[in-house]
């Protein structure tokens, strides 16, 4: 059975991204609850995919249900779509949209394909999470324990080298008067 790793890139910053490893046979529902888990958003809104070309230009929708809106061909459901029935290219990218309201986008693009399904994971699977993820409702700051994994990650301690005062020499001592006394005789 084919695994399939996709990247999911926040669209303003992809410095931010999720992994996601799924089964082919398992349908865009599957991966939309993935994305809302590996981004810690709530499942309280409306989403929709969008088959996508290397430009990320939108193409047939693949939608969490009908919506009531003009379609340029009807929507496919994520309940009834195999993700695999999907894929036309071996790096395959679909947009997806959460909360149509805010408009939370986030560009999806096949990164792997194996074979072999590892037994220590339950599919889907987050399997690599890199940057912080937006906050859902605006309303969280970068305090707490997001902050303190990032401090910790690049050791961002007060005493970590170049957190000292300004014009602080490494010594800690106050002996700048001493100094500028054993120059005097240089001048």
């Amino acid at each position: 059975m084919a695994i399939l790793k996709f990247r999911i890139y926040f669209e303003e910053d992809d410095s931010i991204y999720r992994d996601v490893a799924i089964r082919h046979t398992q349908n865009f529902f599957d991966l939309h609850e993935s994305i809302l888990k590996a981004y810690e958003f709530d499942k309280k809104h409306d989403a929709t995919f969008y088959r996508s070309n290397d430009n990320w230009q939108r193409g047939r929708e693949i939608s969490l249900d009908v919506y009531n809106k003009q379609y340029k061909a009807p929507p496919l459901l994520m309940k009834e779509t195999a993700i695999g029935s999907e894929i036309r290219d071996p790096n395959q990218k679909f947009i997806y949209v959460y909360d149509f309201n805010k408009n939370w986008t986030f560009l999806v693009q096949l990164i792997n394909v194996t074979k072999e399904e590892n037994p220590k994971l339950t599919y889907p699977a987050v399997v690599r999470k890199e940057g912080i993820p937006p906050s859902q409702y605006g309303t969280k700051s970068l305090l707490g324990e997001r902050f303190a994994d990032v401090e910790e990650k690049y050791d961002l301690t007060k005493d970590a080298e170049g957190f000292g005062e300004e014009g602080e020499d490494d010594t800690h001592g106050n002996d700048t008067e001493e100094r500028h006394e054993d120059h005097q005789d240089e001048y």
